[in-house]
């Protein structure tokens, strides 16, 4: 196979030479141009167009949010957003979510290029998932607006964090809860479900691939955007009808059962398939504390997170669902979960709605 074509565009020349330098150890990546800004990407491109765009948000004359809208509106093409980003500036990386990108990397102000060698594996990762996303899907979804990156470690699995659920079938109760799991591409696909929800629906309760400093805002955006409440989740955050709660980026989040009640524990602890939040803990605490009272949906991402645990939510009697090839932007995660004869039925994106206030 012919190497990933990459360009880099960043406004720091140390970004850049350091980027071209770990890219270039890769046989199976080829940097055919690190420049400044946008207007001189805009003009590499004439001459030859890349596979995958490493973009960074800060640069002048044009900012990367608008580069990559007009990129995704003109000549759809993959994008990894790699952003130097404090908490406060989450919001505007989430919005170059919305806008198309595949998903994002995180690079500190200070000691840039130690993280950058110490990261050259997510930086790969990144760009290999992006080659392979379905990038008509995101440009799609950008038109109608609206990961986390891979970590170098042991890929435990749920047992670390909980127990498997038992046989024991759970007693119905008249309180569902809804369980979503996804990755790349997830950010849109979740606006335009949750956004298709009316404010009286059933609970969900949902894990995006994200790191620490998204999620918050990520939240806050859905929010403003849906008839549903939709928030961060906090410790012992009651399950309700007409709320989704979103898993905080680094922690766990478990669904509980008092009596006929349910609410949430967000836990510290190790990734489980290389992620914290991990979609295997949700879905396994779901098949154990809701049973048959729950409906669980794995959609877009890369990988088999959220596979295991969707089989033992059906296996407890909930019902299970993933989302079609077609509409997803990567069909790992869905695929697995097919795979491993978790899901009961497979749904377009925009057949997800129906299914939740079905349930």
């Amino acid at each position: 196979m012919s190497p990933i074509k990459v360009m880099i565009v960043d406004d720091s020349a140390v970004v850049r030479r350091v980027m071209v330098e770990l890219l270039g150890t890769d046989p199976g990546i080829e940097v055919i141009a690190a420049v400044a800004d946008p207007l001189f990407a805009m003009q590499r491109m004439k001459m030859q167009w890349p596979d995958v765009v490493l973009l960074d948000v800060e640069m002048p004359r044009m900012d990367g949010v608008t580069f990559l809208r007009k990129l995704m509106h003109e000549h759809p093409t993959p994008v990894v957003i790699c952003s130097t980003l404090t908490e406060a500036g989450a919001p505007t990386t989430i919005e170059a979510l919305a806008a198309g990108a595949v998903t994002v990397i995180t690079k500190p102000k200070i000691g840039l290029k130690e993280f950058l060698n110490e990261a050259v594996h997510e930086l790969t990762t990144a760009i290999r998932t992006a080659a392979r996303a379905n990038v008509k899907r995101l440009a799609a979804r950008a038109e109608n607006s609206a990961h986390v990156p891979m970590e170098v470690r042991r890929k435990n699995t749920a047992d670390v964090i909980l127990a498997p659920a038992g046989d024991r079938a759970m007693t119905r109760t008249t309180e569902h809860v809804v369980a979503i799991g996804c990755s790349t591409g997830g950010t849109q696909a979740l606006q335009q479900v949750l956004g298709a929800l009316p404010s009286i629906c059933p609970a969900v309760v949902i894990v995006q691939h994200m790191p620490p400093t998204f999620t918050a805002a990520f939240a806050k955006r859905l929010d403003g955007l849906c008839s549903i409440t939709v928030k961060e989740a906090q410790n012992n955050d009651r399950v309700v009808p007409g709320c989704a709660l979103i898993a905080p980026g680094g922690k766990h989040l478990l669904i509980q059962r008092s009596g006929a009640q349910y609410y949430v524990e967000v836990r510290e602890g190790p990734p489980v398939n290389r992620h914290c939040p991990s979609v295997d803990v949700l879905f396994r605490s779901a098949a154990k504390a809701a049973g048959p009272n729950a409906l669980g949906i794995i959609m877009t991402g890369m990988g088999d997170d959220g596979a295991r645990g969707l089989k033992e939510m059906r296996n407890a009697g909930a019902h299970t669902i993933a989302q079609d090839e077609q509409s997803c932007v990567v069909f790992g995660m869905p695929k697995e979960a097919i795979r491993m004869e978790a899901v009961e039925r497979v749904m377009a994106l925009d057949e997800l709605p129906r299914a939740i206030l079905q349930a």
